[in-house]
């Protein structure tokens, strides 16, 4: 097994959730919000999605070397289950479900002739005797033959929780569980990815259901390796940026003086600086370091996964500000309330202070910034990569598939079919996101309580 830098952040970044689960599990001023956001229709619908997400993500970050593999090449689970996809490469474009290239070409028949036409693709259909009459009807029923798969293996998940669920006991239980509208929600949703999901699945085994790209690679297996990316700097970004804004947050309007007078002096400094710049000489100081150090760096995946990791930490430390300057305010208006003076009245050390009763009335703006940011980090890899100062070209991404997809979108016939998948699964996790971080902002903020 071989661990990546990023993949031991997400571990511990689970390991982080999981404790902070347990530790607010009994805490009543959670439960109240929590219960907001199960009986949300909205809220539950996008969690499921993005559980989907973060899913794929977990699966392509358990990587490891094949016992077969001469290369030493290191690759992730989702790699292993999908090497029909990673192995089935065709000559260069394909358009989605095609059974020929996108481009005419010279072609040499079986008695040697020579002729101008769209060669057969290698796998993309090449099953097929005669594609003009067989080829949609194939695929129709391929489909209708994976949606049904789908379809049983949804209704076996469903036998199952039905066979192991129990009965609620007591009110409490009841009041916190999810409502009947919530839980249709949930079957509608999650029979949806299923059957959609494995619809695709079952189809990339015989077609190259998203097309393919200037080298053959195909765009399907692509789009769903960047989900990764993605989450990678949602994620982990986030978890950079939250001690600094909160330690700094909290300081700073708490103790007011010198103290709120550098803190201010740091942020209104770092704020000063272009992000796009300071991000480019990041990177810049990354391939050379790893330039002159090519011994620590011995596959391409670790390489990648370096500036991977780098790009998260700089994203960190420039976007900590915004929630940094939101906990200072906060913090200013609850060191004046009448149990903050009482306990400093009362002699408690501020160390404590800060800890009881300060953090715990901040944390509904914690987890509403957290959410709002995810989003805006996924978007922000796309910009990045789009103007060459993001993630490595050798890295899966939706920002390298839209950049590869500027000279694409030039040539004549166009090839559409990059751009349009990496812009669907992306707008389907940002969507995702900001209806999820709407729900929990409605749940957590004090403001908008009804009860």
């Amino acid at each position: 097994m071989a661990v990546l830098w990023t993949d031991a952040l997400i571990y511990i970044l689970i390991i982080v959730v999981a404790g902070l689960a347990i530790y607010m599990r009994g805490k009543e001023h959670i439960k109240r919000p929590l219960q907001k956001i199960l009986r949300s229709k909205t809220g539950m619908a996008s969690l499921v999605v993005l559980l989907f997400f973060v899913l794929i993500g977990l699966l392509d970050s358990v990587h490891f070397k094949p016992a077969n593999n001469k290369n030493s090449e290191i690759i992730s689970l989702l790699d292993y289950w999908a090497t029909p996809l990673r192995e089935h490469g065709e000559k260069t474009y394909s358009a989605p479900f095609a059974t020929t290239l996108y481009s005419k070409e010279i072609m040499t028949l079986a008695d040697g002739t020579l002729q101008w036409g769209y060669p057969r693709l290698k796998f993309g259909g090449g099953y097929l005797d005669d594609p003009d009459t067989q080829h949609v009807p194939d695929v129709l029923k391929k489909a209708g033959y994976g949606f049904a798969q789908g379809a049983s293996l949804f209704g076996f998940f469903i036998l199952c929780y039905l066979g192991v669920r129990r009965k609620p006991q007591g009110e409490k239980r009841q009041a916190f569980g999810l409502t009947r509208s919530s839980k249709s929600v949930l079957a509608v949703v999650a029979f949806l990815i299923v059957t959609t999901s494995y619809t695709l699945i079952y189809l990339s085994s015989y077609y190259h259901v998203l097309g393919t790209d200037k080298v053959g690679e195909d765009v399907f297996y692509q789009t769903v390796k960047s989900i990764r990316t993605g989450l990678v700097l949602g994620t982990l970004t986030t978890l950079i940026m939250l001690p600094m804004a909160i330690v700094f947050g909290i300081l700073a309007g708490f103790f007011r003086g010198w103290v709120d007078d550098l803190i201010q002096y740091i942020y209104t400094t770092l704020n000063s600086i272009p992000g796009v710049l300071l991000i480019a000489a990041s990177i810049l100081m990354v391939q050379v370091y790893m330039a002159n150090h090519e011994q620590q760096f011995t596959s391409v995946i670790m390489r990648a996964d370096m500036r991977l990791l780098f790009l998260c930490l700089i994203l960190g430390v420039t976007n900590w500000t915004g929630l940094c300057r939101l906990l200072r305010a906060e913090t200013l208006k609850l060191r004046e309330m009448e149990y903050v003076q009482a306990a400093q009245a009362l002699g408690v050390k501020k160390s404590m202070i800060l800890l009881r009763h300060i953090l715990p009335n901040v944390m509904h703006i914690v987890l509403i910034s957290v959410v709002l940011d995810f989003s805006s980090l996924v978007l922000a890899e796309a910009v990045l990569s789009y103007i060459n100062i993001g993630v490595d070209p050798t890295t899966y991404s939706w920002g390298n598939m839209i950049n590869g997809a500027r000279l694409e979108m030039a040539r004549e016939p166009i090839v559409w079919w990059s751009l349009s998948a990496a812009f669907v699964f992306m707008f389907a996790l940002v969507l995702a996101a900001n209806l999820f971080a709407d729900t929990v902002q409605d749940a957590f903020d004090p403001r908008r309580s009804s009860d």
